[in-house]
């Protein structure tokens, strides 16, 4: 690149300037981050002393199997979150909450403990929030829920799952660059993740109750336990991903079940999955509608994987790393160099597994070098990358949860923007208090 590590940051300065002045803006829905990525892509172009390997080196980031499994997973997740909505689930779930009592912020608490069960044992923040989303927000309608405190406790509870779960990705990769077993990763974890969690459960438990006026988010559908036969369709979902099926077919599996129950049961009529309109060219279809839910975080990820993917190549990542890691003699000053270097790497890729591995084999030599142990490391890169990304804006969780907010427009619940769901997801933030509690209070540094 032109100019060096600074032409190669370039791209990001313009993406993070970008999505700042949005999100002060008012924060649009993924769509309005397109013109961004667009822009940020053309500065690495302009800056590239070779454009043909530039261009190469995006494409091949963009077709990383990893990433088409997210594109796949939105996308069917869209379908199977618009078929379970048309079918009725959704006031099957307002009918259930007012029947057990659940509503404001205890609804919003069962919500954050219902999708942290969900990512804990499917190892999934992103599949929790595209399965749970859908479903759990315009049900908050019906509960009085406060709107962006719902959004951030759903947030919050796959968040937990990302940072528990012995098969999320970020929890192989920390406790592997750091060679810990698993099993013993995740076991001292759990003195930092459960106060987090604790806490977020009682502030989501005091604060969710909506405090506006009330006429904002009255829900234009009864309650019906009509939709419950849908029920079975998360269960199957999540069964299958327990059973370490693999989540395109769950998802595929769920659509297919979702199709049956509602035919069987007259929730839906064969003319909404597909209605061809003579004359006018055209199909109108509930499935063709929730494949279009997913376009916008579709092509937004392809844009950001891709613009990862120049930085990368550029080996600009890797000399960061190396200039701001060094070595100390003191076990505090390295954990805090160690947090600070993770934090900085997933800053600036947006992505929590690329800056666990680029970061991994220094955490690993400077923790051996003071005696501090292989899971107090893992934990520690683990912890850390699961705060800002599903804090700030510009990251895909917050993005995703915005975007699954759209499914409450049917039950006059507003469209929450990716600032105010990282704002209201107090696991993420309790969890940096946590870190500064470890790092700088000494806590769990035993293990």
């Amino acid at each position: 690149m032109r100019g060096g590590a600074a032409g190669a940051l370039a791209p990001f300065v313009v993406f993070l300037v970008g999505v700042g002045w949005l999100a002060l803006a008012g924060a649009p829905d993924e769509r309005g981050f397109w013109p961004i990525l667009l822009a940020a892509i053309a500065v690495g172009l302009l800056l590239a002393r070779d454009r043909h390997q530039y261009s190469e080196t995006l494409l091949a980031g963009m077709s990383q199997p990893l990433v088409l499994l997210m594109v796949m997973a939105w996308l069917l997740a869209g379908v199977l979150g618009t078929l379970m909505g048309a079918a009725g689930f959704v006031q099957a779930l307002v009918w259930i909450t007012g029947q057990l009592g659940l509503s404001g912020g205890a609804y919003v608490a069962a919500a954050f403990v219902a999708c942290a069960a969900v990512a804990t044992s499917t190892g999934t923040s992103f599949g929790t929030i595209l399965i749970c989303g859908p479903l759990l927000y315009p049900a908050g309608a019906g509960a009085g829920a406060d709107p962006r405190v719902l959004a951030g406790a759903i947030l919050a509870g796959a968040t937990f799952g990302d940072s528990i779960s012995p098969i999320s990705d970020t929890t192989i990769a920390s406790s592997g660059t750091q060679g810990a077993d698993i099993g013993g990763t995740v076991r001292a974890r759990l003195k930092y993740v459960l106060p987090a969690g604790v806490v977020a459960a009682m502030a989501y438990l005091a604060l969710g109750t909506f405090a506006g006026d009330t006429s904002e988010v009255a829900s234009p559908v009864g309650g019906r336990p009509g939709g419950w036969p849908m029920a079975v369709v998360p269960v199957l979902i999540v069964g299958m991903l327990l059973a370490r099926r693999h989540l395109v077919e769950a998802l595929m599996a769920g659509i297919t079940a979702a199709i049956t129950i509602a035919l069987s049961f007259g929730l839906l009529s064969p003319a909404q999955l597909l209605r061809v309109e003579s004359g006018s060219y055209a199909a109108t279809s509930l499935i063709i509608d929730g494949l279009e839910r997913g376009v916008g975080v579709t092509v937004f990820t392809l844009l950001l994987v891709g613009l990862v993917a120049g930085l990368e190549a550029s080996g600009t990542l890797a000399r960061l790393v190396g200039q701001t890691s060094g070595r100390s003699s003191a076990r505090w000053t390295s954990e805090m160099r160690i947090v600070a270097t993770v934090m900085g790497a997933v800053l600036v890729t947006t992505h929590s597994v690329v800056a666990i591995l680029a970061v991994g084999d220094y955490a690993r030599r400077a923790g051996e070098a003071v005696g501090i142990t292989a899971y107090r490391r893992a934990n520690l890169l683990d912890l850390a990358v699961c705060t800002w990304p599903f804090l700030l804006p510009y990251f895909l969780p917050t993005i995703l949860m915005s975007a699954a907010t759209a499914s409450g427009e049917t039950a006059a619940m507003p469209r929450v923007s990716a600032l105010d769901a990282g704002l209201f997801n107090f696991y993420s933030w309790g969890l940096l208090v946590m870190l500064v509690v470890a790092v700088a209070g000494g806590y769990g540094r035993k293990a």
